[in-house]
């Protein structure tokens, strides 16, 4: 089954970390994605640009509106995302508890649905 790893962080306290800090963070990141990769568990993933580009859109009464920023007023925000297929869900949420950002904030583990919907 497919699940989408939602990774969640503070841009502002990796931006306070040392070279050092960051450098040894995202080496992680290096060793757990060329895992997924040799394992054939990785389907795909990407980082998302700074959450100040974020554009949020509300209808209200047939209304759209967009407004600047993240969708919500939180210190921690979507960063980024891996797309993993495993055989089981306890797989895909060691997956998440190995990458650094859930030591320091928030990995979210959901399940894909197929276009029938029926894993629901």
């Amino acid at each position: 089954m497919k699940y989408m790893l939602l990774i969640y962080n503070n841009a502002a306290a990796i931006e306070a970390m040392t070279e050092e800090e960051r450098n040894a963070t995202f080496g992680e990141v290096d060793v757990i994605m060329k895992e997924l990769t040799d394992s054939g568990e990785l389907v795909g993933g990407e980082a998302l640009a700074d959450p100040s580009n974020t554009k949020t859109v509300r209808v209200r009464d047939g209304v759209p509106a967009a407004t600047d920023g993240p969708y919500a007023e939180s210190k921690e925000q979507l960063a980024g995302y891996l797309m993993v297929e495993t055989e089981t869900p306890e797989r895909a949420v060691e997956i998440a508890a190995r990458w650094p950002d859930a030591r320091y904030w928030a990995m979210e583990v959901r399940p894909v649905m197929n276009t029938a919907g029926l894993e629901m």
